[in-house]
């Protein structure tokens, strides 16, 4: 089962690449909302460090949801989905591999531009360092929940907003113990528990969404 999750990886990354502006736009949206609050609330650092959790998780949470409606769309129009479910593989594993490569396009870039966005917060080492840690095991939970939305919307028209509807109730624990992660880490009373709390929640979602998916998907294509 590793050759066909490693050629869906492969598949999706290389139509991406030839999309470049879906990553730019996820990209973009991520920094300006990060960057806006800065600016409007004022440079007071107390005030600033307060803050900034929240504000990067919501603007991480926002833009992941930017690319979930492509998740399968695309797919779905010219028929390749169909295909994809016919093959003799459980249906699973070519899900992982959609939704592992929708992260490596969508979350790893958020992941990586984070800490230097930090940088206007007035951020401490162990902030930043607690920052990349949540967002590297929450982003993927995002796009592992956003999935099952993307499928139950499959094909209805105005999906997107349905899809927000959906997938944002199940974001809040991870957007609470993101963003509390590194809000304690600030206060200083460590984020090791709101970490422990957010790969819990990886856990259990890369356990259980891959399964909900293909059913989803299942029922849409059918």
């Amino acid at each position: 089962m590793l050759e066909p999750l490693l050629w869906i990886i492969r598949r999706d990354l290389t139509i991406a690449m030839r999309r470049r502006s879906d990553i730019f736009t996820t990209l973009t949206f991520f920094v300006i909302v990060v960057s806006l609050f800065p600016l409007g609330i004022g440079p007071e650092p107390a005030t600033l460090r307060l803050i900034a959790p929240g504000i990067v998780w919501v603007g991480a949470l926002l833009a992941s949801m930017l690319a979930l409606e492509q998740m399968f769309s695309a797919d779905h129009r010219d028929g390749s989905l169909e295909q994809m479910l016919l093959t003799p593989q459980p249906v699973s594993v070519l899900v992982i591999g959609k939704i592992l490569a929708h992260w490596l396009v969508s979350g790893v870039p958020l992941v990586l531009i984070a800490p230097l966005l930090g940088l206007q917060y007035d951020l401490s080492w162990e902030a930043h360092k607690a920052m990349l840690i949540s967002l590297l095991l929450g982003t993927p939970t995002l796009s592992l929940i956003g999935a099952i939305g993307a499928a139950l919307t499959l094909g209805l028209r105005s999906g997107g907003v349905l899809l927000a509807l959906l997938v944002l109730p199940l974001y809040i624990p991870v957007l609470i113990f993101g963003a509390g992660a590194v809000e304690a880490t600030v206060s200083g009373l460590g984020g090791q528990s709101h970490l422990s709390m957010l790969g819990a929640i990886l856990v259990a979602s890369l356990v259980l969404a891959p399964l909900a998916t293909a059913a989803a998907l299942r029922v849409a294509e059918d």
